[in-house]
């Protein structure tokens, strides 16, 4: 009887609340079909490919209060499992892109090491929900604007899964979207291929149209033991040799490159050439374009596969795409627009916040249906700078912007619109948002004013700019150190030009510690881990089925400790069990101490670690 009285509590405890909070059924007369919600915060930011997480979280991480609308199911953009773009920019190691891309791309090789892009996917969003700054809104699409006066006031917007209308209101407002929706506003904008002499841009051969670089659908492959033919939907192209039956000269003009359609092999798994969409409106006719893509690439694999020269053995279809990645849509107006002739010149500007290294890589319009060259390139200097001034609107005082639609002609676009480069941007408009928003001043008024700060946030958040150095902290330049640990000090947290700039650590044996001839009030630290910059090194693959694991980079500290000599005394301030990213910004309890160590407790691959830099805050 005892067991049974308390079985019965038991299930009077459960039920009881289930109780309290159960309602009556829903019907048409005690229910809405569609629900509105009022949300408010200072920063809002459309679009939520590489560049608009990278501002998101920049300005959440400098205490600004964002709300991130994305109208895709998942973040990402062209490098999401939607669509499967490769992330490239720079094309040399020494200048590769860090910030918050590299530090999402390390989480990637912890969390995802078969590389798998659904797990890639949830990286990216654990990177943006791990901000408590930021509310996030998945499936929500922008459709119109709410002004007050020449300010965004607000955006409206349309949740598809929860039928709900979103009234965001906010201070200030990031278009991250590549197609430019917050052009509602009336933000001046260009779409479209200039004049070539508007900017002496020779490159440009044709111009004063509207044609754009088009769409791309992308097919990942698989390694088989077996081959079997391919049977392509009724609906798709059936091609032949005559279909491929062109001329495919290189060129004959140093610096500048030729592409052409890739159907020959399987190697190197990359479709980009199966484009659509430059001639027609690559926002207004996406449905087309997307059919049209559809039916190229289910023709192309049938072609390469069923080719009885057996050019595709060994290979079977394993995905294709069904959204196509965007590469050129709307440009807004900014202050400056960047141009060819920017870009050759290696982008020397004073506002500089972030880079591209990507060469100029202007994509026919007529694309894919074009027999021959389908691409021209031309060579761009290892990096160049992009400046502030590219990233808000010239008439819309509130509008700022991140990503393919940043003010740029085309050409200058064809060398800005690759993702490793957007993320750059992105982090630079959100750390240029933090600070409008903390100053209460427009974008403009902090590139006349606070440009240096911006600047100066970027490099300690581990964005290298060109054509500077970032300044170590001052305890860090005014304490004693040992020569071989001087280098840590130059602010140059990468080998640049045949330079190591770094100091190997035994991990237990050895550290690096800096001294002061009075004690000194120390409450954190600034350490950048070498995360092995090799070009494309960390780029998801292509053939996906793989069962090959990656591993984060062997040189990099996984455990580590800071100590410091209090009254004589080490003690220890603050100690990291595990580490996978390359910028580690710290902060303790502040002591008083004549010295300070970072002592390396471990590595990924068991032997010394490599450090770039360590400041002491």
């Amino acid at each position: 009887m005892k067991n049974l009285n308390r079985l019965a509590a038991l299930i009077l405890a459960i039920t009881l609340p289930l109780q309290a909070g159960a309602q009556e059924m829903l019907t048409e007369l005690n229910s809405k079909t569609i629900k509105d919600v009022t949300l408010e915060a200072d920063f809002i930011v459309a679009g939520g490919g590489l560049a608009g997480v990278c501002a998101a979280v920049s300005a959440a991480r400098h205490g600004t209060s964002v709300i991130l609308v994305q109208d895709r199911p998942v973040l990402g953009g062209n490098a999401s499992s939607e669509m499967r773009m490769g992330i490239v920019g720079v094309l040399k190691d020494q200048y590769q892109e860090a910030g918050i891309l590299e530090e999402m791309q390390l989480r990637n090789f912890y969390y995802n090491p078969l590389q798998r892009y659904t797990l890639w996917d949830d990286v990216i969003y654990s990177t943006v929900v791990s901000e408590p700054n930021i509310k996030l809104l998945l499936n929500t699409s922008v459709e119109d604007v709410v002004m007050d006066g020449d300010r965004i006031a607000a955006v409206k917007a349309w949740n598809i899964n929860a039928y709900t209308r979103y009234l965001i209101k906010g201070k200030l407002f990031a278009d991250c979207t590549g197609d430019g929706i917050l052009r509602l506003s009336g933000a001046k904008f260009r779409r479209g291929r200039e004049f070539p002499d508007e900017f002496g841009e020779t490159a440009l051969q044709e111009g004063g149209d509207s044609h754009t670089m088009g769409n791309s659908i992308l097919l990942q492959l698989r390694k088989t033991d077996e081959d079997h033919p391919f049977i392509a939907p009724d609906w798709a192209y059936h091609f032949t040799d005559a279909d491929f039956d062109y001329d495919t000269p290189k060129s004959t003009i140093p610096g500048v490159k030729f592409n052409y359609k890739r159907i020959y092999s399987p190697k190197d798994n990359n479709f980009w050439w199966i484009e659509f969409g430059g001639t027609v409106d690559t926002i207004f006719d996406a449905p087309d374009i997307q059919y049209e893509l559809k039916r190229i690439a289910y023709g192309i694999w049938e072609y390469m596969k069923n080719h009885p020269d057996g050019r595709c053995n060994g290979y079977e279809l394993d995905w294709i795409g069904s959204l196509p990645g965007k590469r050129e849509s709307t440009r807004f107006i900014g202050p400056h627009i960047l141009t060819q002739n920017d870009v050759l010149s290696g982008g020397h500007f004073d506002d500089v916040v972030a880079y591209g290294g990507w060469t100029l890589d202007d994509h026919d319009p007529e694309a894919f249906h074009k027999k021959g060259r389908i691409s021209v390139e031309y060579k761009s200097p290892d990096y160049f700078g992009i400046p502030f001034d590219c990233l808000y609107s010239v008439n819309v005082p509130n509008l700022m912007f991140a990503g393919r639609d940043i003010s740029c002609t085309h050409m200058g676009l064809s060398a800005t619109r690759v993702m490793a480069t957007t993320a750059l941007l992105g982090q630079a408009c959100g750390t240029g948002a933090a600070v409008a928003l903390r100053e209460g001043i427009t974008p403009a008024e902090v590139r006349a004013n606070h440009i240096a700060e911006v600047q100066s946030m970027l490099e300690d958040d581990d964005c290298m700019l060109p054509y500077r150095w970032r300044k170590p902290s001052d305890l860090t330049l005014s304490a004693r150190t040992t020569p071989v640990n001087e280098v840590l000090r130059n602010g140059i947290d990468r080998q640049w030009d045949g330079k190591d700039n770094g100091v190997w650590v035994e991990p237990g044996d050895s550290s690096i510690e800096y001294n002061w001839k009075k004690p000194v009030s120390v409450s954190g630290a600034r350490i950048i881990f070498d995360s092995m910059f090799k070009i494309r090194s960390k780029r998801m693959r292509k053939l996906e089925a793989t069962t090959e694991r990656v591993s984060v980079p062997w040189m990099m500290t996984k455990a580590y400790r800071i100590e410091a000599r209090v009254e004589g005394k080490w003690t220890t301030v603050y100690e990291c069990p595990l580490n996978y990213v390359r910028l580690n910004k710290i902060s303790f309890e502040p002591v008083k101490a004549d010295a300070v160590r970072l002592v390396v407790t471990d590595t990924w691959g068991g032997g010394k670690g490599h450090v770039f830099a360590f400041d002491v805050l």
